[in-house]
């Protein structure tokens, strides 16, 4: 840091003390964390640094050394906040000036909100979330401590509305809420104090699921002491919600590093994100997580949990045809190139097992002419239909499982480079949830939808765990875990063969549903913890997407 150095305390926080990046620099001051050591080392060691002339801030002449030896330095947006190195008292007295003329601490507060983010949460939650989140950081709080009570709060309102009654039901309401707002802080306590850790990436994008989804089963368990089965509304608003996530997921990996992209559809968005109101309508009635949690809280604390459920289904389906339509729209009418790494990325996404890899490698080289998310769709809708058709237990089951197992082989033995082809993956975990839920509710034992529920939870995590890997940029989880697992078509393949072998004995499949669950979440978790508190894991935050 140059000695003369003029400018706001944040400035220099977001150069110095940022973990995310291994050079930091704003004008005057540079930090490297270990990864950039060699290269300032390096830089240190030429007498004039980048400069031929030796001229400027030393700091400055490190910075671009750094940067020309082929190491990546941020320099952050300073907006208003000055940062800079003057020439002579005169410039000083400016900088000065310009320093006291902005309130860098209203600048901190207003940045640690996110750039873009929900009605509900910019207008209700973030005008004073943000200040809890000071109040965190002045209490030496750290992010993981405020995610973590978010997720047991959240926890106690599913166990308030687990009771079946009214006051349970409103006290989850509240304490829903509550959760809510201790999850926007966690965020913006990261931001504001610069917390960001591996650990914090993997809680933040894996408890508002644990959370939503705890509150579901809570639900359901409170209507069963009032008499009123939910569980199989229950599990499809899991399945839902988790397939309109893998759509979001797919359509961005696929697109986020497309070439050329001239879509009528693109630039009409374009168009209405100038007519401001638009804006906020478009990204309400997709019913982002702000929305869809006052929702859920509001009715939960004023009717009944069945009420809750339908309003869940009509709107998230409502948003996920909206949101699907609209990037079918932009994808046939786009022309852009699909690179190798979006068509790894959706491979990835599609979570196919050893039988799919087996024929996608029989078949590679000869499956140009195939239409791959034709084939995918044509599978799943055939295991969909044949699920909902067939008597439980029914061997024709099995036959078309096989099929499917077929297709979803073919679907994924050509490159995934087709304008609909990140469709494959949303096919392919409706097919294998919808199959779950269907065997559960068509055995009609007690225990076999919640057992369903807890199985499909244990996969969605594995599918969570899996984007934010890829959005990461460390890949897939490994391909043993996958193939441990079954990968999706294995799974759907083996619950077939298990509903007719126990076809005669009924009550036995929730006891092999849940065996499924323990094992698919053991496996997925120990893994999956053992990644993201390992040193290379990647600290990535969610800096606004809808949830």
């Amino acid at each position: 840091m140059d000695s003369a150095f003029v400018g706001h305390v944040h400035a220099l926080r977001l150069a110095l003390t940022d973990p995310r990046f291994d050079a930091c620099a704003v004008t005057g001051a540079l930090a490297v964390l270990p990864g950039a050591r060699d290269a300032l080392d390096k830089a240190a060691a030429l007498a004039t640094g980048a400069g031929a002339d030796g001229t400027g801030p030393y700091a400055d002449r490190l910075a671009a050394s750094v940067e020309a030896a082929g190491t990546a330095v941020q320099r952050p947006e300073l907006g208003t906040l000055v940062a800079t190195v003057p020439a002579g008292p005169a410039d000083r007295d400016a900088a000065t000036a310009a320093v006291a003329a902005v309130d860098d601490e209203a600048v901190r507060l207003r940045t640690a909100v996110k750039s873009r983010d929900g009605f509900f949460t910019t207008f209700f939650i973030s005008p004073y979330s943000r200040y809890i989140a000071r109040w965190c950081a002045r209490r030496g709080l750290t992010p993981n401590q405020v995610t973590t009570a978010s997720l047991i709060t959240a926890l106690i309102a599913a166990g308030c509305a687990a009771t079946g009654e009214r006051w349970g039901y409103v006290a989850a309401g509240v304490l829903l809420l509550v959760s809510f707002v201790l999850d926007c802080t966690d965020g913006q306590l990261a931001r504001y104090s610069l917390q960001y850790s591996t650990m914090g990436a993997w809680l933040d994008a894996t408890f508002d699921r644990a959370k939503e989804y705890s509150f579901y089963a809570g639900l359901a368990l409170g209507a069963a002491r009032n008499g009123d089965d939910v569980w199989a509304l229950a599990v499809g608003s899991m399945i839902l919600m988790t397939c309109r996530h893998v759509v979001d997921f797919s359509f961005n990996e696929a697109n986020h590093d497309a070439t050329a992209n001239t879509s009528p559809t693109a630039a009409l968005s374009d168009k209405l994100d100038s007519v401001g109101w638009t804006v906020w309508v478009r990204r309400m009635i997709i019913l982002p997580i702000g929305e869809r949690w006052a929702m859920i809280a509001v009715l939960t604390a004023l009717t009944t949990p069945r009420i809750v459920f339908y309003a869940l289904l009509v709107g998230c389906a409502f948003g996920a045809l909206y949101t699907t339509a609209g990037r079918v729209l932009r994808s046939l009418t786009r022309k852009a190139t699909r690179t190798d790494r979006a068509a790894q990325a959706l491979a990835d996404l599609a979570d196919s097992g050893p039988l799919a890899e087996l024929q996608a490698r029989l078949l590679r080289g000869r499956a140009g002419s195939f239409g791959s998310v034709y084939v995918a769709a044509l599978g799943a809708v055939l295991m969909i239909g044949a699920a909902l058709w067939l008597p439980f237990g029914d061997p024709k089951l099995i036959a078309v499982a096989v099929i499917y197992v077929m297709a979803s082989g073919l679907a994924v033995a050509a490159p995934l480079k087709g304008a609909l082809d990140w469709l494959i993956p949303p096919l392919f975990r409706a097919a294998e949830y919808v199959t779950v839920l269907v065997l559960a509710a068509k055995a009609d034992v007690p225990g076999a939808l919640p057992a369903a529920f807890g199985l499909i939870a244990a996969v969605a995590y594995h599918h969570y765990d899996t984007v934010y890997r890829i959005r990461g940029g460390t890949g897939a989880p490994p391909h043993w875990l996958v193939r441990t697992i079954g990968g999706h078509e294995g799974r759907v393949l083996l619950l077939t063969v298990l509903a007719a072998v126990l076809a005669s004995r009924e009550a036995d499949f929730p006891v092999a549903l849940t065996a499924a669950a323990v094992f698919v979440a053991l496996v997925v978790l120990v893994e999956s913890i053992r990644f993201w508190v390992s040193s290379g894991a990647p600290a990535v935050h969610d800096e606004g997407e809808p949830a």
